[in-house]
């Protein structure tokens, strides 16, 4: 049952269904044949949200969670983690005790869930926001998804702001490393552009090209994740994304390997996202996981660039080195 208070913050915190849809915030893509089914992802996003903003028991919201599709229920545990990172803030460790639960599997889509949260708390409890989940794999290197998710929320919802005007904010010392920052968010900016473009290459890489050049490298690894994960488009379509992505095939190819990972990590993979790491990467989903998992070795090192982003490096090391053989 919903406590009254709960339901006092799902009515002020929960945008409505259509609220959230392509065509209801004016993007460009609201024509797009893919625009309906990309519409369920911010929708099952906000139906999570609302189980967890307002339940009294963790496990009447993971009885929920767990009806839903197999290929929509990554998404709803954002939304739930999202409501518990909220929640949590004011005293609690609901976030903790999910993702050491049912959420363990979702656990990359969890920390965007997370950083839609940080856009609705000050920054002063940012550093608050991350539970700690042991010697989780993955944990807490994979925390940047948290800022990538931001990144994506301040895309999707202030988007003259943050799309029209670039806006970037001034850095934050996540995990130690504000240098990174701008680029985690810029991550998220590129996942959103693929559902704002809805799923039509041609229009994400015109968005992407009106950024500054040095932004576009990560702009392009969110769209291939996005493009991968959430589908929309047939293999013909993800062939002329990695056209159109140029000289940073090798950052979208990075996007898709990311995403294929967090699927089967999930264990539901999409036969879209089976389509799009084969095209963007030339991979097989089993091959990227494992692409992954090889890289995420790479550990620290000497400098300033945070273990995400040697791991990520690696990943893409994989494909660059691919390129240059063909090349040859």
């Amino acid at each position: 049952m919903p406590t009254f208070l709960g339901t006092a913050r799902r009515l002020a915190l929960t945008p409505a269904l259509d609220a959230v849809t392509i065509g209801k915030r004016g993007f460009p893509g609201a024509d797009s044949p893919a625009a309906s089914r990309l519409d369920l992802v911010p929708q099952t996003v906000i139906c999570g949200f609302e189980w967890a903003i307002e339940a009294r028991s963790m496990a009447h919201v993971q009885r929920r969670l767990s009806v839903v599709d197999p290929e929509l229920r990554g998404f709803a545990y954002e939304g739930a983690t999202m409501a518990y990172t909220v929640r949590d803030a004011f005293g609690g460790h609901r976030t903790r005790d999910l993702l050491l639960d049912t959420g363990a599997p979702h656990l990359f889509v969890a920390y965007i869930g997370i950083g839609f949260a940080m856009a609705r708390l000050p920054r002063r409890l940012w550093s608050k926001v991350v539970p700690d989940l042991g010697d989780t794999r993955y944990h807490p290197t994979m925390s940047w998804l948290a800022v990538d998710g931001y990144g994506f929320d301040r895309a999707y919802f202030d988007t003259d702001k943050w799309i029209g005007r670039q806006y970037l904010p001034a850095p934050y010392p996540w995990a130690g490393a504000p240098h990174y920052f701008p680029r985690a968010l810029d991550q998220g900016i590129g996942r959103a552009l693929w559902f704002m473009h809805g799923a039509r290459p041609e229009g994400v890489a015109g968005a992407v090209g009106r950024f500054a050049p040095a932004r576009q490298a990560d702009l392009w690894s969110g769209a291939g994740l996005a493009a991968s994960f959430a589908g929309g488009c047939d293999a013909e379509g993800y062939d002329r994304l990695r056209e159109l992505a140029g000289p940073h095939h090798g950052q979208l190819a990075l996007g898709a390997v990311l995403a294929a990972k967090a699927r089967d990590y999930a264990g539901h993979v999409p036969d879209y996202t089976s389509t799009a790491v084969q095209v963007l990467g030339g991979v097989s989903v089993a091959d990227a996981s494992a692409l992954a998992d090889e890289a995420s070795s790479a550990g620290e090192a000497p400098g300033p660039e945070p273990s995400y982003e040697l791991w990520r490096r690696a990943i893409r090391a994989h494909f660059e080195a691919g390129a240059r053989a063909t090349s040859k």
